[in-house]
């Protein structure tokens, strides 16, 4: 009854906080069905009184009625990169208000900022992978499309309220603008027959013109911004299609090049427009007539396919791009004459990786951005000052190791074989592009070496010189490896875990490969190497000692109800964690064997990761359901701590930084700093 008086306050203040809107915290509207919570107040209390007593994943408002000087708080995040795919530019955006700037990766919208690029949010909330977002042009809405032809009209403040949602084309959204009015927005990409460009109003979706001309993908789209309105639209049938209105009526095509028109771009101040094409050419238009100007100059012009342009803010400068990894900046005379400025080029591996795909001036800022998805940021004031680089992941990071050097530093990897530095309080510090060992599954790290194993049977051990690797050593172990653990105190000592066993590894040979009669799942080697704990399919432990090349059972534990998907030794050895794919994570002592802390039934999902802190007086989970829960030995399971929505798609990285800040990986290739405040 008590529980009831609870939620019926809470669900009250809510009515009067919320005046009727009752999509909390931002993150409920991530599913189309909470839509019916929205309109039916009552369904809404039902599924808040059924959560709070069935303790299920929700965003409901009771789970935050802790103290909130007890939560954690995030403190850094670092970003994940823009999605990038050969052959295809790729649009990055600024908001005309602030230093703020933006891109797409996966299903999520990142927004960063120039001065602080620490400094990101993240929106999530489309159901298909996000191709391109646009500021308004008074920078309180942003216009987000998917692959599935729908567009998200949502506000830039606080919870990213979503204010219109439309299904525009019925394929891939590869570009849209908005009118300078901020009334309208054209949209263009790859549809059913011909409709390939559309049109719309931002608040009632109605059309306002017809675009015919095209026979192919519209790679680009661009709206005039002054009046008159004009919209000029681009793409792989070698067209640049001009359109007068509003309404929107086809005008002329524009045939002058030879390959995809990958760009088309209007000056800020809307007296011409620029094309780029995969046939290296660059062409300067008048903007109210569409009538050609000048060509960018072939001599000093780009050696591949130019896949972006960008114009300077006061109109007399563009930006190119091009596949011969390099960036020219031109100066555009009255006439619409250019002539090359500067060209700017930065090499990161030497490889295609280095191809730049995407460009934007924003305000004193200038950004490129590489097929790898580095984002080179220069002072255009001062371009021949070395550009500071930001990267990070595309994929899912899977892994995060801590190495306690003179100043700390993590490691995150991803299933692609990026392996990536970064220094706690300053950010991304350096990439390894691991070719020699491929993709990366599993990886752990010691201070002077990482070992790692993706999916060809092998495992790779990898000496870390200063800031590099050295040449990696392969090892072929016959079976696809489960998990890796490496002895701290005796890094050269490693445990793999196989489907039927374990492999006993030092250095690069083999000391013996255990079938243990069961489907392993996990396995733990102790900092000393003298005990091994692996995990089976049937959620028992079997623990061993380990002695030379010999391991021999010494006990098994069972408790757990589903496979192990996570071991750990807790600093001092004096605990071990273990988790499973049926959520449920259990401390264990280690010299009684008996259970420490027990209950810890809190996620919804299967169980990814675990980390001790320093002190072992914490112990962090990470879990599919995106939440990552921090407990206290010596505390009940319920005490728990709990980090909502900390990566988008699930966690799959913790590692502890010191015994206050915890870091966080996810499918959503960002990393994430969190601050504990002691209760």
């Amino acid at each position: 009854m008590i529980k009831l008086k609870i939620a019926c306050k809470v669900f009250r203040n809510q009515i009067k906080k919320k005046k009727g809107n009752l999509k909390c915290h931002g993150v409920l509207s991530r599913r189309r069905k909470v839509i019916q919570l929205v309109q039916n107040p009552f369904l809404h209390f039902r599924t808040l009184i059924h959560t709070y007593f069935t303790n299920t994943r929700t965003t409901d408002p009771i789970h935050h009625y802790h103290n909130p000087n007890t939560m954690p708080t995030l403190s850094e995040t670092y970003a994940c990169v823009p999605t990038t795919e050969r052959g295809r530019g790729i649009l990055i955006s600024g908001d005309p208000k602030t230093n703020n700037f933006l891109y797409c990766t996966a299903r999520s919208v990142v927004i960063r900022n120039l001065d602080n690029p620490l400094k990101v949010s993240v929106y999530g909330e489309h159901a298909y992978p996000v191709t391109v977002a646009r500021y308004s042009p008074n920078g309180e809405w942003i216009a987000s499309a998917d692959v599935s032809g729908t567009i998200r009209i949502w506000g830039t403040h606080n919870d990213y309220v979503l204010k219109n949602e439309f299904r525009v084309l019925s394929g891939r959204i590869d570009d849209l603008q908005w009118s300078a009015d901020g009334m309208r927005i054209v949209a263009c990409g790859d549809g059913k027959g011909k409709s390939f460009v559309r049109a719309f109003m931002w608040d009632s979706g109605s059309t306002v013109g017809d675009f015919d001309g095209h026979s192919r993908r519209v790679l680009s789209c661009a709206f005039k911004p002054t009046r008159p309105f004009r919209i000029v639209t681009c793409g792989e049938d070698f067209l640049a299609n001009f359109y007068e209105g509003p309404p929107f009526k086809f005008n002329m095509s524009i045939r002058d090049h030879s390959n995809f028109v990958n760009c088309v771009r209007y000056s800020p101040d809307g007296s011409k427009f620029i094309t780029v094409s995969s046939d290296r050419k660059g062409i300067v238009y008048e903007g109210k007539t569409g009538a050609k100007l000048a060509e960018l100059p072939s001599g000093d012009g780009h050696k591949g396919s130019i896949y972006a342009a960008s114009w300077s803010p006061d109109s007399k400068q563009v930006v190119t791009v091009s596949a011969d990894k390099t960036a020219k900046i031109w100066d555009i005379l009255e006439d619409g004459s250019a002539k090359l400025n500067k060209t700017l080029s930065f090499t990161e591996t030497g490889g295609v990786e280095d191809m730049l795909v995407g460009c934007l001036w924003q305000n004193a800022h200038l950004l490129t951005v590489s097929l790898g998805g580095t984002i080179n940021l220069y002072d255009a004031k001062d371009l021949d000052k070395s550009p500071l680089s930001l990267s990070g992941h595309m994929k899912n990071v899977t892994v995060l190791n801590l190495l306690h050097r003179s100043e700390k530093m993590l490691l995150s990897s991803s299933y692609d074989g990026v392996i990536i530095r970064w220094i706690p309080g300053v950010g991304y510090s350096g990439k390894f592009e691991s070719k020699q060992f491929g993709l990366i599954k599993l990886l752990a790290a010691g201070e002077e070496e990482i070992i790692t194993a993706g999916f060809d049977n092998k495992v790779s051990r990898v000496p870390l010189h200063g800031d590099d690797f050295g040449p990696a050593k392969q090892v072929d172990i016959g079976s696809q490896p489960k998990d890796v653990s490496l002895a701290v105190k005796i890094p050269e000592l490693a445990l793999i875990a196989v489907e039927s066993g374990v492999v006993l590894l030092k250095d690069s040979t083999i000391l013996s490969t255990v079938n243990l009669g069961f489907v392993v799942t996990a396995c733990a080697i102790s900092p000393d190497g003298s005990e091994a704990i692996v995990g089976g399919q049937d959620g028992k432990l079997h623990i061993y000692s380990v002695s030379g090349n010999t391991l021999t059972e010494k006990s098994v534990l069972e408790k757990h109800r589903g496979a192990i998907s996570v071991i750990r030794y807790s600093p001092d050895v004096t605990m071990f964690a273990s988790a499973d794919l049926n959520r449920e994570a259990v401390v264990w002592d280690h010299e009684s064997k008996e259970v420490k802390l027990n209950n810890m039934l809190f996620h919804t999902a299967r169980i990814n990761c675990l980390s001790w802190s320093p002190d072992s007086r914490l112990i962090a989970t990470g879990s599919l359901d995106t939440c990552v829960i921090i407990y206290e030995i010596g505390k009940p399971a319920a005490s728990r701590r709990t980090i909502k929505g900390a990566h988008l798609g699930g966690v799959y990285g913790l590692t502890f930084v010191d015994n206050d800040r915890v870091a966080s990986s996810g499918e959503d290739g960002c990393i994430r700093m969190w601050t504990l405040t002691s209760e």
